[in-house]
């Protein structure tokens, strides 16, 4: 297990979702460290004084980016090929992950967090949001197998799913109203799949001197 690499997350942050599903269907082993925010463990801090997760330490190097352990895993093994959408490319399915982290989740995080952005406008934003949300709804009505990218998931349903679901949460009443049924089936199929369990498992929070945890779970 002490040549492993160690993955500090914390199980509800979409971003530490993205690391977990891309390492559990690559298969890529490694210790998991569960982390609560509020009390960050000190191994955390000193591999990634920036303090959010996921982070992954391998030897000689730090991963801090979720989309680059996503990569990092998936480069060594992709036995479902998340790089190699039926339609597209990597570099399309990278653009609409940008688009995710940027414009949606500057509009998610304040219709979830509004009284930390006491200056935006709760309607505009989720005017925005909305707006981001009925381009994936179109996206999906444009491919009849209910992927992003083609007849299966790949990269980019596995890197946008965690921040669509956060979205969904956030009040389910407009979200179950919203003319998206398309991109509403897309996210249960997500949720009700074998992997999805896997990766959202409940763990101990971790302490230095804890047994090692090894992840993904067979």
């Amino acid at each position: 297990m002490s040549a492993l690499p160690v993955l500090y997350s914390f199980r509800r942050c979409p971003y530490a979702m993205r690391a977990r599903l891309a390492l559990a269907v690559s298969g890529q082993r490694c210790e998991l460290r569960e982390v609560v925010l509020r009390d960050k463990p000190a191994a955390l801090l000193q591999a990634s004084p920036k303090g959010t997760v996921p982070v992954l330490v391998l030897p000689g190097r730090v991963l801090e980016q979720s989309l680059d352990i996503m990569l990092w895993a998936l480069s060594a093994h992709d036995p479902e090929s998340w790089l190699r959408p039926d339609d597209g490319d990597l570099a399309a399915m990278l653009a609409l992950i940008a688009q995710c982290d940027g414009p949606f989740k500057r509009a998610l995080d304040r219709c979830k967090y509004p009284n930390r952005y006491p200056d935006a406008d709760p309607a505009r934003e989720r005017d925005a949001a909305h707006a981001w949300l009925q381009t994936l709804e179109e996206r999906l009505a444009a491919r009849p197998d209910g992927y992003l990218f083609g007849t299966r998931a790949a990269l980019a349903d596995m890197a946008v799913a965690p921040f669509v679901r956060q979205f969904a949460g956030v009040d389910d009443a407009p979200w179950q109203a919203a003319p998206w049924p398309r991109l509403r089936d897309w996210l249960a199929r997500w949720q009700q799949s074998p992997l999805f369990a896997r990766v959202m498992l409940k763990y101990e929070a971790w302490r230095p001197g804890a047994a090692p945890l090894a992840f993904p779970v067979p």
